[in-house]
């Protein structure tokens, strides 16, 4: 029988920017208040200079390689564990992807001018946003690993987990035609791949609403890219980590890759 599940908690706050000492926060976001983000809007096309960074807090984001119709890829996914705008903490101000709300919700937006200079000033906030950096790119690696070697029905299973985790509900609206897209497979890919899923009773599907029954059993249906980015996370981001980020001195995202950041 599936488990019964309950809606994910909505964070109060972006867990990065909750994570840092209060003085760097406030820095950060003062005079500022939280920005409303609209499903299918675009914060940015693959190409343009990045004048803001967007810390979410209750919506998220979708990155998509900038090809046109059907040649769209989904690369990653920005939720209140992450930060739209990663090029900067490299001192590169062009966004190579097209970010588009996925859902609906809030985030801090701040000006790409601000957070340079609180790079500059601030090595804990540089220590924290390299960590990010690391998580970030090892995630986008190991999507390319899935898209290239993963069954439609798994990838799928992880996209919605992925998904769930973001919207912090059990409950979300998405067509066929967009997780094609997503996904980069045909529809008839997806439409199959979904009809497994729910004879197996691990996700519900009518006319675009997709209820998550099961996040066990999806857990097991899913591929293995999903618990090894949850490990990733944990390891360098999680719970019980802000007082090695305040003791430790920042380094450069090449030294953080090649020496362990946490230990093991």
């Amino acid at each position: 029988m599936p488990v019964p599940v309950k809606n994910v908690r909505t964070p109060e706050d972006n867990l990065l920017l909750a994570a840092l000492p209060p003085i760097v926060r406030r820095r950060l976001t003062a005079g500022r208040t939280p920005v409303s983000l609209s499903t299918s809007e675009i914060l940015s096309e693959a190409g343009d200079r990045i004048r803001h960074v967007y810390f979410p807090i209750d919506g998220f984001i979708s990155l998509i390689t900038p090809a046109q119709g059907r040649e769209q890829l989904e690369l990653g996914l920005i939720g209140a564990e992450g930060m739209l705008g990663v090029p900067l903490l490299l001192g590169v101000n062009v966004s190579p992807l097209r970010a588009m709300v996925q859902g609906a919700g809030h985030a801090w937006r701040v000006d790409a001018a601000t957070l340079q200079q609180e790079l500059a000033a601030s090595p804990v906030l540089r220590a924290s946003l390299n960590r990010y950096l690391y998580v970030f790119l090892a995630q986008l690696m190991q999507t390319a690993i899935c898209t290239r070697f993963h069954l439609i029905e798994a990838r799928l299973a992880r996209w919605l987990l992925m998904t769930r985790d973001r919207a912090q509900s059990n409950h979300f609206r998405i067509t066929h035609e967009f997780l094609a897209l997503m996904l980069g497979v045909r529809r008839v890919g997806v439409t199959g791949a979904a009809s497994a899923l729910q004879r197996r009773q691990l996700i519900r599907y009518r006319r675009g609403d997709i209820s998550v029954l099961d996040v066990r059993g999806l857990q097991r249906a899913a591929c293995t890219c999903y618990a090894v980015d949850k490990r990733i996370y944990a390891r360098i981001l999680g719970p019980g980590n802000r007082q090695r980020l305040e003791q430790r001195p920042a380094r450069s995202f090449l030294t953080a890759k090649m020496q362990p950041v946490l230990g093991d």
